[in-house]
């Protein structure tokens, strides 16, 4: 069984960007509330982009703001000529409409690639960046040298983060993609050369649930019952059902799996959105 070490991979996305020119243009966040797994996240990019010397600046608002004064702030910093790159880190207070704010953003300054023009870009193409999501799927299997157009595909959710974006971007790259929801029936997926899920829900999938020598990329961040972070895919029942090596192709552990390697593509848009000064004017 093949564990993919996402820390490895992020560094050396890392390591690549910091042979290129560093971008001279602020790298944007927006925090709003208190919330400490957002404030968690944001620090981890805040210690990369000091690592690459990226001028991070962080913009808090108090959950108190209503969607048009929220709406209103994230414009203004994203029209200010010397920001590069916004993001807006989720999830947004549930009095806030997401994607009333993030449409704002604009598309060359849409890190996250989350904003309606971004993302109908992207669905078409044509977008500057992909999303992280997307991004993360794409450099695992080029890392790993895994082809897709042989391969069957399962996706476990459908959500605009995770589940949509990257069944639209496998739509035309391999021989079978099925997408579940959160309740599909999920003894399916014994039939799948690839899963890869977004839902964050602990334990979700059991290990012989999968095909032999399947793989699996898991995006799942959740706590489980013991209060440990931990990702869709049960990796303790790998011991507990003593289940032999050979039963498993290879999967992405949480933590430190694909968490990492979407902090790296945060600056790897970043870098592709900067990179080209007309787009900066």
């Amino acid at each position: 069984m093949q564990i993919i070490d996402g820390k490895k991979i992020s560094q050396e996305i890392i390591d690549k960007l910091k042979s290129l020119p560093i971008p001279q243009k602020i790298f944007a966040a927006i925090l709003v509330g208190n919330n400490p797994q957002s404030e968690s996240f944001l620090k981890q990019k805040e210690k990369v982009a000091k690592e690459l010397g990226i001028d991070f600046r962080l913009y808090k608002f108090s959950d108190n703001l209503k969607n048009d004064d929220l709406r209103k702030e994230v414009l203004k910093i994203a029209l200010l000529k010397k920001v590069g790159g916004v993001i807006a880190q989720l999830p947004l207070p549930e009095h806030i409409n997401k994607h009333y704010v993030l449409n704002v953003i604009p598309r060359e300054k849409d890190v996250d690639v989350l904003g309606e023009r971004a993302l109908g870009a992207f669905y078409n193409g044509r977008n500057l960046v992909l999303p992280l999501s997307v991004g993360v799927i794409d450099e695992i299997l080029q890392t790993i040298n895994y082809k897709l157009q042989t391969v069957s595909v399962a996706v476990i959710g459908r959500g605009f983060l995770i589940g949509k974006p990257i069944a639209i971007w496998l739509m035309d790259k391999t021989k079978e993609l099925v997408v579940f929801g959160r309740d599909g029936n999920l003894s399916e997926l014994k039939n799948y050369d690839l899963v890869i899920s977004g839902i964050g829900k602990a334990g979700l999938i059991k290990p012989e649930m999968l095909k032999d020598g399947a793989g699996i990329i898991d995006f799942g961040y959740s706590i489980n019952g013991e209060g440990k972070i931990s990702g869709d895919f049960d990796v303790s029942e790998i011991e507990n059902y003593k289940l032999k090596i050979e039963n498993f192709g290879w999967y992405t552990p949480t933590p430190g799996g694909a968490g990492p390697i979407l902090v790296a593509k945060v600056f790897e848009n970043f870098y592709n959105l900067n990179k080209d000064e007309k787009l900066n004017k």
